[in-house]
């Protein structure tokens, strides 16, 4: 190494250093001194070009987590145009919230919980000395971690999954209920999940020392972590949270024969929010390979997760969107272009990659995109079977899609893959598929992802559910059905209700002038959501019927 008074010319720093450690003389002796100045040279030139490299990453981690922040945007804006005129301002503020509430959740605890412990310095591929298996993390709380870079792309991991719920319960859900949920979830519930599958000492993680049946799961990018974690929380939120007034009864509370769409008021604002999430994906999970500490040729799996990312969403978009079309066909006999079957379909595709991203073969992202853009249009058809109100189809597109992605890494994981992204591990267990095409049938990696899912439903349910039915009891998980009716702009906003409200009936907007002031003291204790509408509204003996016409909202072309 140089001395700490450096001239700035390696080769005469080490040659100074050797000279005051003594060396010198002749025969044996100068050629000692010759190999300890070149050594010199040597490890300073590595140390430098590690530093750079170390920097170098940081720097690309930041971009990343900047490029999945970004995501927050299409969230924010997929979810305006999916919800009427008359609660946009709610949802939109509701996204806000989930970037600032994760940030200091995950800063306060969340990260401690997912990795404290794991790196010991920053820029560095050193383990902490604790290599035991342990179900949670314990250190570095209110802290970054000895990585700001790493603790800033992981805080965007977490506030995504936080986002993902957002949309589901939009139009009904109380502000209380929302930023205690998204602070629990980003503070403790998504940490678990992190560390059980990423973490070093995860009980499911593949680089844990002595990985589950020997191999462990491959999440690459948080398929399983960031959006199956988030669709379950979502699925088990709009059950006790139940459906939108007039969505699946009428105002008598009987069942309608045909469900009542609720179409949101802008397709142009959900296209952008689409295109922003895509753009965004590159960051999520060809980003993901900068964790790859150990990895020179981090680079080449980058490239290899964005193709698949883009084939995926792509195969996903173009299956849900003439799979829907030939249905149409056949049912109906008219052919139509759904935009937002080609919409959620791309989603679908890119969630279902996501955990496979880095391992698997361009035509197998192709498959994984086809069959997320079927699942998403069987799943969104059965919620609406079952009375599910899910106001974004998010179910659909993160959690069941989470789900398959998760098992189609077990089937379709490279050997040739897993040994580029995955350096100093035989890929002894690669996908199935794999495995049986060589007259094999290895379903050990397989065998890991069922068992992260399984894990993943498990904690998520004896979790969450719980707590959505506690805030249910205590009443601050559903708005009130006048607040609903009228709009949550209006309850939670300050939106006139005196001026131009086209997208409001007129007896609701005086219902609400004249009850407003005792709205919040009505009693919802441990109310029972699942039939909305059989609730006696303070207005009318008999609950007004709502019109076909009243989610529709005038938009200026």
């Amino acid at each position: 190494m140089a001395s700490s008074s450096s001239t700035g010319n390696i080769f005469v720093d080490c040659v100074a250093q050797q000279q005051q450690q003594g060396g010198g003389g002749d025969g044996d002796n100068n050629s000692t001194t010759t190999t300890a100045i070149l050594q010199c040279v040597s490890d300073t030139y590595q140390d430098i070009q590690d530093g750079r490299e170390s920097n170098l990453r940081s720097f690309l981690l930041v971009v990343s987590g900047g490029m999945i922040f970004f995501m927050q945007s299409g969230f924010a804006m997929m979810c305006a145009g999916s919800v009427r005129l008359k609660n946009v301002q709610n949802t939109m503020l509701k996204n806000l919230l989930d970037a600032c509430g994760a940030a200091l959740a995950f800063y306060l605890v969340g990260y401690a919980f997912a990795f404290g412990g794991d790196i010991a310095a920053a820029g560095s591929s050193t383990i902490s000395n604790n290599t035991a298996t342990s179900f949670i993390g314990y250190q570095d709380f209110v802290s970054v971690g000895p990585n700001p870079a790493f603790w800033f792309f992981e805080y965007t991991f977490s506030a995504t999954s936080v986002t993902i719920v957002a949309g589901t319960l939009a139009e009904r859900c109380q502000m209380a209920a929302y930023l205690a949920y998204s602070v629990v979830l980003a503070g403790f519930i998504y940490p678990v999940v992190a560390h059980s599958v990423w973490s070093d000492r995860g009980f499911l993680s593949q680089t844990n020392e002595n990985p589950f049946m020997d191999q462990g799961v491959i999440d690459f990018a948080g398929g399983g972590v960031v959006h199956l974690n988030g669709g379950l929380i979502a699925l088990y939120a709009t059950l006790v949270l139940g459906p939108r007034r007039g969505r699946f009864y009428d105002a008598q509370g009987e069942p309608l024969e045909n469900p009542q769409p609720f179409p949101g008021h802008s397709v142009a604002l959900q296209l952008l929010g689409t295109m922003i999430l895509w753009f965004g994906w590159f960051g999520f999970n060809p980003g993901s390979a900068l964790l790859l500490s150990d990895n020179e040729q981090f680079g080449q799996v980058a490239s290899n997760a964005a193709v698949a990312t883009a084939l995926s969403g792509a195969s996903g978009g173009v299956c849900a969107l003439f799979t829907n079309l030939w249905w149409e066909e056949r049912m109906t006999g008219e052919p139509k272009f759904v935009i937002e079957m080609a919409m959620n379909g791309a989603l679908s595709g890119l969630v279902a990659v996501t955990s496979g991203c880095a391992v698997m073969e361009p035509y197998a992202a192709i498959i994984t995109g086809v069959v997320a853009g079927w699942c998403y249009m069987l799943s969104s058809s059965l919620l609406i079977k079952l009375r599910i109100d899910d106001a974004v189809n998010a179910i659909p597109v993160h959690m069941v899609n989470g789900c398959w992605g998760l098992i189609a890494t077990g089937l379709f994981a490279s050997p040739r893959m897993l040994q580029l992204t995955y350096v100093g591990k035989n890929p002894d267990h690669p996908g199935f598929f794999y495995s049986f095409a060589n007259g094999g049938a290895d379903a050990n990696l397989l065998i890991c992802q069922l068992c992260a899912v399984l894990f993943i439903i498990g904690w998520t349910f004896v979790t969450m559910f719980p707590f959505f039915i506690w805030l249910n009891y205590r009443g601050w998980l559903r708005a009130d059905s006048l607040e609903e009716l009228v709009g949550l702009d209006v309850s939670y906003h300050g939106r006139s209700t005196h001026g131009v409200n086209g997208d409001i009936k007129t007896e609701y907007i005086e219902a609400y002038n004249r009850y407003k002031d005792t709205i919040r003291q009505r009693n919802h204790h441990g109310q029972n959501n699942t039939n909305p509408d059989r609730e006696q509204l303070p207005f009318s003996d008999t609950p007004p019927t709502l019109p076909p016409d009243e989610n529709k909202s005038s938009i200026a072309s």
